[in-house]
């Protein structure tokens, strides 16, 4: 493989696809992305946008990377689903991380807890190949670049971090808004606040504005470095707990739509602050309830889930996997996505 596509249709998009665009680059290949305007003024120096569907073409990748759950059909090369989010049973699993769109040929999955459910989809559906690879977007959390920042205060108070999910009827932001701004004012710990960039503008407006002294708000596109930085997380029903969750630091939910033994689940924002002291004191119960998840869902603790999923790519293109069943004719989610394609690519 010599040449390949990074296809990111969200902000959040780009850290997940970042590793592996650095690993592809140092394998030689040519890299290319496809982002919408929205996303395209994030994008780096280093890393080229192609503008038009002829520029697509030209590039003649030989495999499309999409954190998206969907991916033009039109465009050359083999699709690969890298996911842009943990499985964080918002819904039932034929509507959420498990539904088939007809759109892919390979999947690389996390872990365990995800690669068993698509290997039994593909047996079933036989047009796609499944690999475990672990996931791009947390190769710096494991290995970090030595210029990596770090967000940690010099004087040494803990960390708390706060992520809420953009699903309204599951989001805490609202009703955690005035408690985050008692807590933050506080001093005794420092925070780091974010919310997804799809959330109600005006919202995020009022969640810039609690950074102070003890507080900073940050984009989604330093959630690796927000990651890193904490000591513990604040969060609701978000596939950002798992990306916590994998470092073995503990987690505070409020309202979990299906709270697990790692979790210090509690019901009303009022419990949350000693929740979190409960939290920092790490309990042995909670610290083994969340290396058995860790396991489960992400056991790649080495920086190099971009190299697996160039490798199973590799394999794919090779035809390691067999001959694969033709994709779905499903008409009218083409249709939609050859819309969607006319209006992120009109050249």
């Amino acid at each position: 493989m010599d040449s390949c596509l990074l296809f990111a249709t969200e902000l959040y998009a780009l850290p997940i696809l970042r590793p592996l665009a650095a690993a592809a680059q140092r394998a030689g290949q040519r890299v290319g992305w496809v982002v919408p305007e929205a996303v395209a003024g994030y994008l780096r120096a280093d890393e080229p946008r192609l503008r038009s569907a002829r520029a697509v073409r030209a590039a003649a990748p030989q495999a499309v990377f999409s954190a998206a759950n969907w991916v033009p059909p039109g465009f050359p090369g083999a699709k690969v689903q890298v996911f842009h989010g943990f499985n964080a049973e918002k819904r039932e699993p034929d509507r959420g991380h498990f539904r088939l769109r007809g759109f892919f040929d390979l999947y690389c999955t996390q872990g365990p807890a995800t690669t068993e459910p698509f290997r039994a989809l593909a047996r079933e559906h036989r047009y796609f190949a499944v690999t475990e690879t672990g996931w791009p977007k947390l190769d710096p959390l494991f290995a970090p670049p030595p210029d990596a920042p770090s967000l940690r205060p010099a004087d040494g108070r803990p960390v708390v971090m706060y992520a809420a999910t953009f699903t309204e009827s599951l989001s805490s932001a609202r009703a955690m808004f005035d408690t985050l701004r008692a807590l933050t004012a506080r001093g005794d710990r420092h925070w780091l606040l974010t919310l997804h960039p799809k959330c109600d503008p005006q919202l995020i407006a009022r969640y810039r504005s609690l950074e102070g002294p003890f507080a900073r708000f940050l984009e989604s596109d330093r959630l690796l470095d927000m990651l890193r930085a904490a000591d513990v997380l604040v969060c609701d029903t978000s596939s950002v707990i798992d990306e916590f969750a994998v470092q073995e630091k503990p987690v505070v939910t409020l309202r979990n739509r299906r709270p697990k033994p790692f979790m210090l689940d509690v019901q009303a924002p009022g419990e949350v602050d000693a929740a979190i002291d409960a939290a920092l004191a790490r309990p042995p119960a909670i610290l083994a309830a969340l290396a058995t998840h860790a396991a489960a869902i992400h056991p790649y603790r080495d920086g190099r889930s971009s190299e697996r999923v160039l490798a199973a790519t590799a394999t794919l293109l090779a035809g390691g996997y067999g001959s694969l069943a033709r994709k779905p004719l499903n008409l009218w989610r083409r249709w939609q996505a050859a819309q969607d394609v006319r209006a992120l690519l009109p050249g």
